[in-house]
């Protein structure tokens, strides 16, 4: 039986309040349905107070950042011609 491929995973990493951070997550929403991709989204402020600094310590002042598979795509705003084509790869 073959696994069906998974889906590629988007992460958009925010703050509260962040006025770019909310235009970018309805661009990203807007595209996750047209280019078939997961999108979540981490406040890295409420990540550090759960215990998990690490988000806001490597990319806190670049938001919003987008990663792709877990690697960093973009920051401050979408790439989405390089977004399109690194997700038909």
């Amino acid at each position: 039986m073959t696994e069906a491929p998974s889906r590629p995973q988007v992460e958009l990493l925010t703050r509260d309040g962040c006025t770019i951070c909310g235009r970018v997550h309805a661009q990203l929403t807007e595209l996750a349905g047209e280019l078939g991709f997961d999108l979540t989204v981490t406040d890295v402020d409420a990540a550090a107070l759960a215990g998990n600094p690490g988000l806001r310590v490597a990319f806190g002042d670049r938001l919003p950042v987008i990663l792709l598979d877990g690697r960093e795509h973009s920051y401050w705003e979408v790439d989405e011609a390089r977004l399109r084509a690194d997700l038909t790869r």
